[in-house]
């Protein structure tokens, strides 16, 4: 797949997705949606990616919204099955935000801006908006986010737990790799089911919920990552998980 509207590169078990429409403010269109779809495709099938990395080009924005009502990015992200970090770059606003809360963990540079504009046009979020806000950072604050379509800083989304940390704009980029680098370091198959225990278990019961945990454990204990672990453990050495 030529790099258009969306970069792909891999590298030490880590894919970086760059939204490259920086002219535009990253804005979504029928291309860019389709290159991402393409992408999480891709990268699901690819047992070499650990962790997924999403940004946007340029210092603007990481994605400023949608050109067109026909796509759903945030959908195409949340089905990727890895870990997923949003360096959230800039602007991310409508659409743009929503694409960050299908993403798993959130960091921001001082400069990023966020919110959902929808409801000032007559419209509502729907992408995801309605739905994953609320689980992220609560009810009310979600409501009153989208009500008024008040664009907020990266220090008040950090206070009101819409990312987990800010850094000066040119350390974000490694910031977000060092993040990713941790994780990938760790079994991948893990990975998986822990990213599967946690966003199933959202819209389960608890009972329910600790059901699935069990069954994810012990399916873990088939695996010849799990035999490294404790090998690795009781040779106090690093272990090399091999994803099997």
């Amino acid at each position: 797949m030529p790099d258009t509207t969306v970069i792909y590169t891999k590298k030490n078990h880590v894919a970086h997705v760059t939204l490259n429409r920086p002219e535009v403010g990253n804005l979504i269109n029928l291309e860019l949606a389709q290159e991402v779809e393409e992408v999480c495709s891709r990268i699901n099938q690819d047992d070499d990616v650990y962790v997924v990395v999403f940004t946007g080009a340029g210092e603007r924005a990481f994605c400023g919204g949608s050109e067109t009502p026909k796509t759903n990015v945030a959908a195409a992200v949340a089905s990727i099955d890895r870990p997923v970090i949003a360096a959230i770059n800039g602007d991310a606003l409508g659409a743009g935000l929503e694409l960050a809360l299908s993403c798993d963990i959130r960091l921001a540079s001082e400069k990023a801006r966020f919110g959902l504009p929808q409801v000032a046009s007559g419209l509502i979020p729907m992408n995801g908006g309605t739905q994953r806000l609320p689980r992220l950072i609560g009810k009310g604050k979600a409501l009153e986010l989208i009500l008024t379509a008040e664009t907020i800083d990266a220090e008040k989304a950090f206070k009101i737990g819409l990312v987990s940390k800010v850094v000066p704009q040119d350390k974000l980029a490694s910031e977000a790799e060092a993040l990713a680098q941790n994780v990938a370091s760790k079994a991948p198959i893990s990975l998986r089911y822990v990213k599967e225990a946690v966003n199933k278990g959202m819209d389960l019961t608890l009972e329910q919920g600790l059901r699935l945990e069990a069954d994810l454990y012990l399916l873990l204990h088939t695996t010849a990552d799990r035999t490294e672990g404790i090998r690795a453990f009781l040779e106090k050495r690093k272990p090399e998980f091999k994803g099997k």
